[in-house]
């Protein structure tokens, strides 16, 4: 009897039951799914560094203007990030936004300081508040409801319920000044406006230091908000302007 030949070794093949079926391997993600997992880690990165750079940057304009950091001080990276809890990349970035925004500038040794202005600067940049103050009380006078004229009279309510506390006079003088703004409904002009304020903001200083400044200040924005009140745009837009020589006035006598 002819003896059987064996099989070809490639033909054998496991039982489904055999160990070698059973065994389950892990399946490697597909590049899709793993680009996919990666840039939401990314993603999730770049929010959290975003929102720490938007905390430093807002600690940081505080500081500017209210005057803990003045004219001429030299700002560190390493010891912001100590101070406020966090690296060295979103205090980086905050300090980025602040040199475009023209807050700080580079200084000796290529160093980053707060930027130090002119008389001549303060001059023009009061030539221009006045300008653009003006049309904002104008703009306000025809283009501001009931609502917005509501507003400015709490804030001016406000504003004389704390005149004898300068940080807080300042607080509500701002908030008013900016309800004015946006009351104007004009996107353009309060851009031009709010990029004016950052350079205000490095004028330390504020003019209700100044003898009498809060009592006149206070009757120089009723007559604004009486004006807008009234829609009379003529008389808003002048005594806007009038609030804002006055104020420049004041600064110059004071220092």
């Amino acid at each position: 009897m002819p003896r059987q030949k064996p099989l070809p070794k490639k033909a054998v093949k496991a039982s489904p039951r055999s160990p070698t079926a059973s065994k389950k391997t892990a399946k490697p993600l597909p590049k899709t799914q793993k680009r996919t997992k990666l840039l939401s880690l990314v993603a999730a990165d770049l929010v959290d560094v975003r929102s720490r750079s938007e905390f430093v940057y807002a600690k940081l304009c505080d500081a500017i203007s209210e005057g803990r950091f003045r004219q001429g001080t030299r700002l560190r990276e390493e010891e912001i990030a100590d101070n406020l809890g966090v690296s060295r990349t979103p205090v980086r970035e905050a300090l980025r936004r602040l040199q475009a925004r023209g807050l700080l500038s580079i200084g000796a040794g290529r160093s980053l300081i707060v930027t130090e202005l002119t008389r001549q600067q303060v001059v023009e940049l009061y030539a221009m508040r006045e300008i653009l103050e003006g049309s904002a009380a104008r703009f306000a006078a025809q283009h501001a409801v009931d609502a917005d004229i509501e507003l400015l009279r709490h804030l001016h309510q406000e504003f004389l319920t704390h005149w004898g506390e300068p940080q807080q006079a300042v607080y509500y003088n701002r908030r008013l000044h900016q309800a004015i703004y946006e009351a104007a409904r004009n996107r353009y002009l309060l851009q031009a406006l709010t990029q004016m304020q950052d350079a205000f903001a490095l004028l330390h200083g504020n003019t209700f230091r100044a003898p009498a400044r809060p009592q006149a200040s206070d009757a120089e924005h009723l007559e604004i908000i009486n004006a807008i009140a009234d829609r009379d745009a003529d008389r808003a837009e002048q005594a806007a302007r009038h609030h804002i020589r006055l104020a420049q006035k004041t600064r110059f006598e004071f220092e």
